[in-house]
């Protein structure tokens, strides 16, 4: 007898195609075609996420305006360039790509300019495409009060004069030395650092104060708060002192020895005796003081009262405040105007010594 079993049939390989089975090339090439399809998407995804981004703010918190200088000749490679360097645009390569698309090359003007990293990246192209300056720029010299500095610059109308003084006597700052000051219409005396400032011509009055109360702050580190202590004084003091120093000599040299001339008359209690703190309590500035002058009632005075003035007299320059803070070693007492007539001075440890040089200065006249 034949056994019952399963009869077996070999299929051709077209059967087997149509039978149902897989061909591997072809889920092969399938599933390649899927990866690149996923590339292409993830980079076009990608490239316009990128261009979403390209004209966007490098930091849209940060207001602060920045003088950038363009010189002449200088192409979109180098302006982007300088815009990185200043920290108001994040990429050169993005603002090459962004001048290309909008067709700017080419169109940049030389100038200064003050321009700000909470700017879109279009409106800095327009600023410099436009070559009109969107700033205006002012110096304040050394030794200037809170008033002139006012009037300064109320006269090239960057400000109301009212609402600066006001701003000066009760505006809110934040730096460490705001707490040293006391409550006066000019608390901020001595810190409106003097220095040459591009602003926006829209900057209020508190916008520029705050700018020079920056450069202050800037300038006056941690060790010199420190060094003031050391010292027995604190900033406030040390400033004031500074200002006395401003007025008295414009020889750097001689800034320090000046200094050391007025803490030696501090040690022993010995007046000042500094013009400069008469002229500032009288209503105005006069060429000449007289004797009544120097009686004149102000804690300024330092001709009535020993110690140092109330506050600072004006606003002093670096060299001016490392000379408070690092006076000379000297026994100096006096000090008068030199003979040579070059703005510096002869000093000596006694009256008669002072006597002397004033007698040669004033036979030199």
């Amino acid at each position: 007898m034949k056994k019952e079993g399963r009869s077996y049939t070999l299929l051709s390989s077209k059967e087997e195609v149509f039978m149902g089975k897989r061909n591997p090339s072809r889920t092969t090439g399938k599933t390649y075609i899927a990866v690149i399809l996923v590339f292409i998407l993830l980079f076009i995804g990608s490239f316009v996420h990128y261009m979403q981004n390209l004209g966007k703010p490098f930091d849209k918190n940060n207001t602060k305006a920045i003088a950038v200088n363009i010189p002449q000749g200088s192409g979109t490679s180098t302006i982007g360039q300088i815009l990185e360097e200043k920290k108001v645009i994040s990429s050169t390569n993005k603002f090459k790509l962004l001048s290309k698309i909008d067709g700017n090359d080419g169109k940049y003007k030389a100038g200064e300019y003050s321009l700000s990293p909470s700017m879109p990246l279009e409106q800095i192209m327009e600023i410099i495409i436009s070559g009109d300056s969107n700033t205006s720029r002012f110096t304040i010299p050394e030794g200037l009060t809170i008033k002139e500095t006012a009037d300064r610059l109320a006269a090239k109308n960057l400000i109301n004069k009212d609402a600066f003084l006001s701003e000066v006597k009760s505006g809110t700052f934040d730096y460490r030395f705001i707490s040293l000051l006391p409550n006066t219409e000019n608390r901020l005396e001595g810190f409106l650092y003097p220095e040459t400032y591009d602003i926006y011509t829209t900057a209020s009055e508190h916008e520029i104060i705050g700018k020079m109360l920056d450069q202050f702050d800037k300038l006056v580190p941690e060790e010199y708060y420190t060094r003031a202590s050391e010292m027995g004084y604190d900033m406030y003091k040390i400033i004031t002192i500074a200002s006395l120093i401003e007025k008295e000599t414009l020889v750097s040299s001689e800034k320090p020895v000046v200094a050391s001339v007025i803490y030696n008359r501090l040690a022993v209690n010995m007046p000042l005796q500094i013009d400069a703190t008469v002229q500032y309590a009288l209503p105005e500035h006069k060429e000449r003081l007289n004797y009544k002058d120097l009686e004149v009632d102000s804690p300024y005075n330092t001709y009535q009262n020993t110690g140092l003035p109330q506050g600072p007299i004006c606003s002093p320059g670096i060299d001016s405040i490392k000379a408070a803070l690092y006076p000379a070693n000297t026994n100096y007492y006096y000090y008068v105007l030199s003979a040579e007539k070059n703005g510096s001075h002869k000093f000596s440890n006694t009256y008669e010594e002072f006597l002397k040089n004033k007698n040669a200065y004033v036979h030199s006249l």
